[in-house]
Protein backbone atom coordinates (compact mmCIF):
# COMPACT_ATOMS: atom_id res chain seq x y z
CA UNK A 1 0.00 0.00 0.00
CA UNK A 2 1.51 3.54 -0.73
CA UNK A 3 1.57 6.14 1.78
CA UNK A 4 -0.54 8.64 1.31
CA UNK A 5 0.57 12.08 0.00
CA UNK A 6 1.04 15.09 1.48
CA UNK A 7 2.31 18.67 1.06
CA UNK A 8 5.72 17.71 2.67
CA UNK A 9 6.78 15.63 0.03
CA UNK A 10 5.02 16.59 -2.95
CA UNK A 11 8.41 17.62 -5.12
CA UNK A 12 10.15 14.17 -4.22
CA UNK A 13 6.86 12.35 -6.10
CA UNK A 14 7.73 10.04 -9.88
CA UNK A 15 5.43 12.19 -12.09
CA UNK A 16 2.85 9.57 -12.69
CA UNK A 17 2.04 10.34 -8.53
CA UNK A 18 2.60 14.30 -9.57
CA UNK A 19 -0.01 13.80 -11.81
CA UNK A 20 -2.22 11.47 -9.41
CA UNK A 21 -1.95 14.64 -7.11
CA UNK A 22 -2.53 17.20 -9.35
CA UNK A 23 -5.70 15.31 -10.40
CA UNK A 24 -7.06 15.00 -6.38
CA UNK A 25 -6.40 18.45 -6.15
CA UNK A 26 -8.53 19.75 -9.05
CA UNK A 27 -6.07 20.07 -11.39
CA UNK A 28 -7.51 17.98 -14.09
CA UNK A 29 -7.72 20.05 -17.49
CA UNK A 30 -4.88 21.70 -19.10
CA UNK A 31 -5.44 25.12 -20.59
CA UNK A 32 -2.80 26.06 -22.93
CA UNK A 33 -0.55 23.76 -25.36
CA UNK A 34 2.20 24.48 -23.29
CA UNK A 35 3.18 24.29 -19.51
CA UNK A 36 3.85 27.54 -18.43
CA UNK A 37 6.40 28.42 -15.18
CA UNK A 38 4.94 31.35 -13.78
CA UNK A 39 7.53 31.73 -10.59
CA UNK A 40 9.78 32.12 -13.52
CA UNK A 41 7.19 35.00 -14.93
CA UNK A 42 6.86 36.42 -11.47
CA UNK A 43 10.37 36.96 -10.98
CA UNK A 44 10.95 38.56 -14.58
CA UNK A 45 8.04 40.94 -13.87
CA UNK A 46 10.02 41.90 -10.43
CA UNK A 47 12.95 42.81 -12.02
CA UNK A 48 11.00 44.58 -14.82
CA UNK A 49 9.06 46.41 -12.07
CA UNK A 50 12.46 47.36 -10.19
CA UNK A 51 14.31 48.52 -13.60
CA UNK A 52 16.26 45.71 -13.81
CA UNK A 53 16.73 43.88 -17.17
CA UNK A 54 14.71 40.59 -18.39
CA UNK A 55 11.81 39.86 -20.00
CA UNK A 56 8.59 38.19 -18.10
CA UNK A 57 8.06 34.95 -20.20
CA UNK A 58 4.10 35.30 -19.82
CA UNK A 59 2.38 35.06 -23.21
CA UNK A 60 0.63 37.91 -24.90
CA UNK A 61 -2.67 36.24 -23.45
CA UNK A 62 -1.80 35.20 -20.31
CA UNK A 63 -0.70 31.90 -20.97
CA UNK A 64 -4.31 30.61 -22.74
CA UNK A 65 -4.44 29.25 -25.47
CA UNK A 66 -4.79 30.69 -28.55
CA UNK A 67 -8.98 31.14 -29.89
CA UNK A 68 -9.27 30.99 -33.81
CA UNK A 69 -11.52 33.86 -34.56
CA UNK A 70 -15.10 33.57 -36.16
CA UNK A 71 -14.40 33.33 -39.79
CA UNK A 72 -16.17 36.39 -41.47
CA UNK A 73 -17.70 35.48 -44.92
CA UNK A 74 -16.85 38.01 -47.71
CA UNK A 75 -17.82 40.66 -48.46
CA UNK A 76 -18.20 42.26 -45.12
CA UNK A 77 -21.76 40.28 -44.61
CA UNK A 78 -22.10 39.04 -41.56
CA UNK A 79 -20.20 36.14 -39.31
CA UNK A 80 -21.65 33.07 -39.30
CA UNK A 81 -23.41 31.95 -36.70
CA UNK A 82 -23.08 28.47 -34.61
CA UNK A 83 -26.02 26.03 -36.24
CA UNK A 84 -29.30 25.31 -33.55
CA UNK A 85 -28.84 23.00 -31.05
CA UNK A 86 -30.52 19.79 -31.24
CA UNK A 87 -33.91 19.07 -29.22
CA UNK A 88 -33.30 17.81 -25.18
CA UNK A 89 -29.48 19.43 -25.51
CA UNK A 90 -30.20 22.23 -23.13
CA UNK A 91 -28.63 25.24 -23.31
CA UNK A 92 -24.95 26.44 -24.19
CA UNK A 93 -22.40 27.22 -20.72
CA UNK A 94 -22.30 31.07 -22.10
CA UNK A 95 -25.74 31.45 -20.98
CA UNK A 96 -26.74 32.81 -17.75
CA UNK A 97 -27.52 31.07 -14.81
CA UNK A 98 -31.16 31.71 -14.95
CA UNK A 99 -31.24 30.42 -18.68
CA UNK A 100 -29.73 27.29 -17.29
CA UNK A 101 -31.98 27.12 -14.13
CA UNK A 102 -34.78 27.49 -16.74
CA UNK A 103 -33.37 25.03 -19.51
CA UNK A 104 -33.34 22.08 -16.32
CA UNK A 105 -36.47 22.84 -15.28
CA UNK A 106 -37.97 22.44 -18.65
CA UNK A 107 -35.94 18.71 -19.05
CA UNK A 108 -37.37 17.76 -15.15
CA UNK A 109 -40.98 18.64 -15.92
CA UNK A 110 -40.45 16.65 -18.96
CA UNK A 111 -39.50 13.49 -17.47
CA UNK A 112 -42.09 11.15 -16.32
CA UNK A 113 -39.85 8.43 -14.81
CA UNK A 114 -36.67 7.80 -13.25
CA UNK A 115 -35.08 7.09 -16.61
CA UNK A 116 -36.43 9.97 -18.54
CA UNK A 117 -34.83 11.95 -16.02
CA UNK A 118 -31.34 10.10 -15.89
CA UNK A 119 -31.55 10.52 -19.36
CA UNK A 120 -32.44 14.35 -19.14
CA UNK A 121 -29.39 15.23 -16.68
CA UNK A 122 -26.74 13.20 -18.88
CA UNK A 123 -27.78 15.51 -22.02
CA UNK A 124 -28.20 18.68 -19.86
CA UNK A 125 -24.96 21.14 -20.69
CA UNK A 126 -26.26 23.72 -18.22
CA UNK A 127 -23.66 22.92 -15.45
CA UNK A 128 -19.82 23.60 -16.14
CA UNK A 129 -19.10 20.59 -13.31
CA UNK A 130 -19.79 17.85 -15.71
CA UNK A 131 -17.07 19.02 -18.15
CA UNK A 132 -14.37 18.18 -15.32
CA UNK A 133 -16.69 15.10 -13.85
CA UNK A 134 -15.95 11.64 -14.70
CA UNK A 135 -19.04 10.33 -14.71
CA UNK A 136 -22.62 12.03 -14.05
CA UNK A 137 -23.69 10.43 -10.49
CA UNK A 138 -27.72 10.00 -10.69
CA UNK A 139 -29.04 7.83 -8.04
CA UNK A 140 -29.17 4.36 -6.76
CA UNK A 141 -32.21 2.43 -4.82
CA UNK A 142 -35.40 1.68 -4.43
CA UNK A 143 -37.76 3.43 -6.72
CA UNK A 144 -40.45 3.45 -5.06
CA UNK A 145 -38.98 3.80 -1.30
CA UNK A 146 -40.49 5.22 1.69
CA UNK A 147 -37.24 6.54 2.74
CA UNK A 148 -34.87 8.99 0.31
CA UNK A 149 -31.48 10.72 1.20
CA UNK A 150 -30.01 13.33 -0.39
CA UNK A 151 -26.13 14.51 -0.24
CA UNK A 152 -24.52 17.61 -1.76
CA UNK A 153 -22.38 16.30 -4.16
CA UNK A 154 -20.10 12.97 -5.49
CA UNK A 155 -16.85 12.77 -3.97
CA UNK A 156 -13.62 11.32 -5.94
CA UNK A 157 -14.90 7.98 -5.43
CA UNK A 158 -18.41 8.65 -6.15
CA UNK A 159 -17.07 10.24 -9.42
CA UNK A 160 -14.86 7.46 -10.83
CA UNK A 161 -17.52 4.63 -9.87
CA UNK A 162 -20.68 7.05 -11.15
CA UNK A 163 -22.69 5.69 -8.21
CA UNK A 164 -23.62 8.17 -5.00
CA UNK A 165 -21.68 7.31 -1.27
CA UNK A 166 -19.07 4.67 -1.92
CA UNK A 167 -16.12 4.45 -0.18
CA UNK A 168 -15.67 4.93 3.53
CA UNK A 169 -18.71 7.49 3.67
CA UNK A 170 -20.85 5.27 1.98
CA UNK A 171 -19.91 2.49 4.41
CA UNK A 172 -20.90 4.49 7.42
CA UNK A 173 -23.77 5.31 5.56
CA UNK A 174 -24.69 1.66 5.03
CA UNK A 175 -24.08 0.85 9.10
CA UNK A 176 -26.38 4.29 9.87
CA UNK A 177 -29.21 3.00 7.88
CA UNK A 178 -28.82 -0.83 9.19
CA UNK A 179 -29.17 0.74 12.83
CA UNK A 180 -32.91 1.48 12.37
CA UNK A 181 -33.61 -1.27 10.18
CA UNK A 182 -33.32 -0.64 6.48
CA UNK A 183 -30.50 -2.03 3.65
CA UNK A 184 -29.33 0.11 0.98
CA UNK A 185 -31.46 -1.49 -1.56
CA UNK A 186 -34.62 -0.98 0.59
CA UNK A 187 -34.31 3.26 0.38
CA UNK A 188 -32.83 5.38 -2.54
CA UNK A 189 -29.86 7.47 -2.22
CA UNK A 190 -28.49 10.83 -4.58
CA UNK A 191 -27.20 14.25 -4.80
CA UNK A 192 -27.99 17.55 -4.72
CA UNK A 193 -25.17 17.96 -7.75
CA UNK A 194 -25.21 14.85 -10.28
CA UNK A 195 -21.27 16.11 -10.93
CA UNK A 196 -18.15 16.19 -8.40
CA UNK A 197 -16.90 19.48 -8.08
CA UNK A 198 -13.18 19.59 -8.86
CA UNK A 199 -11.11 18.52 -5.90
CA UNK A 200 -13.87 18.15 -3.51
CA UNK A 201 -14.74 22.19 -3.18
CA UNK A 202 -17.78 23.15 -1.88
CA UNK A 203 -20.64 23.59 -4.68
CA UNK A 204 -21.26 27.13 -5.07
CA UNK A 205 -24.69 29.10 -4.80
CA UNK A 206 -25.05 28.94 -9.09
CA UNK A 207 -24.38 25.59 -9.51
CA UNK A 208 -26.97 24.43 -6.39
CA UNK A 209 -29.56 27.01 -8.55
CA UNK A 210 -28.90 25.03 -11.89
CA UNK A 211 -29.15 21.66 -10.76
CA UNK A 212 -32.03 21.93 -7.66
CA UNK A 213 -35.01 21.26 -10.26
CA UNK A 214 -33.68 17.77 -11.55
CA UNK A 215 -33.23 16.81 -7.75
CA UNK A 216 -36.58 18.29 -6.79
CA UNK A 217 -38.26 16.26 -9.86
CA UNK A 218 -36.19 13.11 -8.89
CA UNK A 219 -38.06 13.13 -5.10
CA UNK A 220 -41.21 13.98 -6.91
CA UNK A 221 -40.88 10.97 -8.94
CA UNK A 222 -40.50 8.70 -6.11
CA UNK A 223 -42.77 10.09 -3.86
CA UNK A 224 -40.76 8.92 -0.30
CA UNK A 225 -42.61 9.47 3.51
CA UNK A 226 -39.38 11.39 4.44
CA UNK A 227 -36.73 12.83 3.07
CA UNK A 228 -33.09 12.98 4.74
CA UNK A 229 -30.77 16.12 3.70
CA UNK A 230 -27.22 14.88 4.31
CA UNK A 231 -25.02 18.15 4.92
CA UNK A 232 -25.65 21.99 5.02
CA UNK A 233 -26.26 22.50 1.53
CA UNK A 234 -28.54 19.61 1.00
CA UNK A 235 -30.48 20.82 3.80
CA UNK A 236 -30.65 24.85 2.88
CA UNK A 237 -31.19 24.12 -0.61
CA UNK A 238 -34.48 21.22 -0.16
CA UNK A 239 -35.49 22.95 3.17
CA UNK A 240 -35.07 26.52 1.81
CA UNK A 241 -33.50 27.53 5.14
CA UNK A 242 -30.48 30.31 5.44
CA UNK A 243 -29.61 28.21 8.82
CA UNK A 244 -26.19 25.62 9.29
CA UNK A 245 -26.43 22.14 9.66
CA UNK A 246 -25.75 22.62 12.97
CA UNK A 247 -28.90 24.26 13.84
CA UNK A 248 -31.13 22.63 10.99
CA UNK A 249 -30.07 19.31 12.27
CA UNK A 250 -32.94 17.19 14.55
CA UNK A 251 -35.39 19.55 13.21
CA UNK A 252 -38.59 18.96 10.64
CA UNK A 253 -40.35 20.64 7.29
CA UNK A 254 -43.19 19.46 5.30
CA UNK A 255 -41.90 19.99 1.75
CA UNK A 256 -44.07 19.39 -1.10
CA UNK A 257 -44.20 16.86 -3.94
CA UNK A 258 -46.13 18.11 -6.38
CA UNK A 259 -49.30 19.00 -6.51
CA UNK A 260 -50.67 15.97 -4.22
CA UNK A 261 -48.08 14.87 -1.91
CA UNK A 262 -46.05 15.69 1.14
CA UNK A 263 -43.25 14.49 2.59
CA UNK A 264 -41.40 15.00 5.50
CA UNK A 265 -37.73 16.32 5.45
CA UNK A 266 -35.39 16.71 7.90
CA UNK A 267 -31.49 17.18 8.20
CA UNK A 268 -28.40 15.42 9.55
CA UNK A 269 -24.92 15.61 9.59
CA UNK A 270 -23.19 13.98 6.56
CA UNK A 271 -21.38 10.91 6.95
CA UNK A 272 -18.04 12.16 5.54
CA UNK A 273 -18.13 14.64 8.89
CA UNK A 274 -19.07 12.27 10.80
CA UNK A 275 -15.91 10.50 9.90
CA UNK A 276 -13.81 13.14 10.62
CA UNK A 277 -15.87 14.06 14.15
CA UNK A 278 -16.62 10.63 15.86
CA UNK A 279 -18.11 12.50 18.52
CA UNK A 280 -21.02 13.76 16.84
CA UNK A 281 -21.64 10.61 16.21
CA UNK A 282 -24.30 10.48 19.23
CA UNK A 283 -26.15 13.09 17.73
CA UNK A 284 -26.44 11.50 14.55
CA UNK A 285 -27.66 8.38 16.52
CA UNK A 286 -30.79 10.44 17.90
CA UNK A 287 -31.82 11.60 14.59
CA UNK A 288 -31.75 8.09 12.71
CA UNK A 289 -33.93 7.42 15.80
CA UNK A 290 -36.50 10.56 15.09
CA UNK A 291 -36.21 8.69 11.48
CA UNK A 292 -37.35 5.28 12.26
CA UNK A 293 -40.05 6.97 14.43
CA UNK A 294 -41.56 9.13 11.88
CA UNK A 295 -41.49 6.47 9.31
CA UNK A 296 -43.73 3.82 11.71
Amino acid sequence: MSKPITDFDVNNLDPLQALIWQFEMGADEAIADEPLDRFKASESLSRQAAGQPGRASLPPNGGAAARPAMPRPAGGATPMTPPPMPPGAGFLLSDTPHEARQSARDLAAAATNLADLKEAVEKFEGCALKKSASNTVFGVGNPEARLVLVGEAPGAEEDRQGEPFVGPSGKLLDAMLRSIGFAREEVYITNILPWRPPGNRQPTTAEIAVCEPFVRRHLELIGPKVVICLGGSAAKTLMEEDRGITRLRGTWKEMALGAASVADVTAMFHPAYLLRTPEQKRMAWRDLRAVAQKLS
